[in-house]
């Protein structure tokens, strides 16, 4: 299964096969889910999927919650390993969308998909937002995973960017990266040795994905003869990282691994700093 479908295909499946979840909310804020979201769809917050730590530079602003936190979520959404999940935000999927069809993937959920374009796409196919809350037909119980797959540690990463053999990919905007600006985290810059490739790069007309050639080209010419389970990719905090790992999946370029800590973490344990161009 692709990990993009169109809201033109969305419109032709039947509300009864699929599970639909909004991810706007983020710091347990429903304003947008309570003005207007896609018929049926169930609210999940950024915050639901990330553990709270009180050190960040312990795993960074957003690590990921305790396996058995997020099987939990799943069962209250009534959500089993045979669901088809189908997930949006309003953000081209640059925020909890593209994470919560990671965090599903990492765990070997196949059957989970992100709408192409989010919620403006859904409006101009002519899906429109309803209001109401709804809640799932039936809570579940969900099998706690062994793991998540495909995640590196800063150790790890360290290693990386020191080996011809490894790319780390830093999604940031370039401005981040290159340390002129710096909103959110203390420190300013990036890992020396990450190149930059912001998730925008992603992204045509509409706010919607390239197709699957153009980001298999894009990114072949970026990785040369490094295979994609020799790339890491990390952002601020481990969530828009997952875009282009989405990306990836959807060019065909399987096996990527995502450095959840990123740079929320790396910048907070007195490690070298780079703002130069790669």
């Amino acid at each position: 299964m692709l990990p993009l479908i169109e809201a033109e295909e969305l419109k032709q499946l039947d509300k009864s096969t699929y599970t639909l979840i909004d991810t706007r909310g983020f710091g347990n804020s429903r304003e947008h889910y309570e003005q207007g979201h896609l018929e049926g769809a169930l609210y999940v917050d950024l915050e639901d999927l990330a553990a709270h730590p009180e050190d960040a530079a312990n795993g960074g602003r957003h690590p990921l919650p305790e396996l058995k936190d997020f099987a939990a979520l799943l069962g209250r959404l009534g959500i089993t390993p045979q669901t088809h999940v189908i997930v949006y935000d309003d953000k081209a999927a640059a925020n909890p969308a593209a994470r919560f069809w990671w965090m599903m993937k990492a765990i070997g959920h196949p059957l989970i998909q992100v709408l192409n374009g989010g919620l403006q796409a859904a409006v101009i196919a002519g899906i429109y937002p309803v209001t109401g809350f709804h809640s799932p037909l039936q809570p579940a119980v969900y099998p706690i995973p062994a793991n998540y797959a495909n995640t590196v540690t800063i150790t790890e990463v360290d290693r990386a960017v020191k080996n011809r053999g490894q790319i780390v990919i830093d999604v940031r905007e370039k401005p981040r990266y290159l340390g002129q600006t710096e909103p959110i985290d203390l420190i300013a810059g990036h890992i020396p040795g990450a190149i930059n490739v912001p998730y925008l790069t992603n992204l045509g007309a509409g706010n919607r994905y390239l197709n699957a050639n153009e980001l298999k080209e894009q990114y072949q010419e970026i990785f040369g003869d490094v295979k994609p389970e020799q790339v890491i990719v990390h952002c601020g905090s481990g969530v828009t990282a997952c875009h282009t790992l989405l990306a990836l999946e959807q060019a065909g370029l399987t096996g990527a691994k995502l450095y959840v800590g990123s740079w929320s973490e790396w910048s907070r344990r007195d490690l070298p700093v780079a703002t130069d161009e790669k």
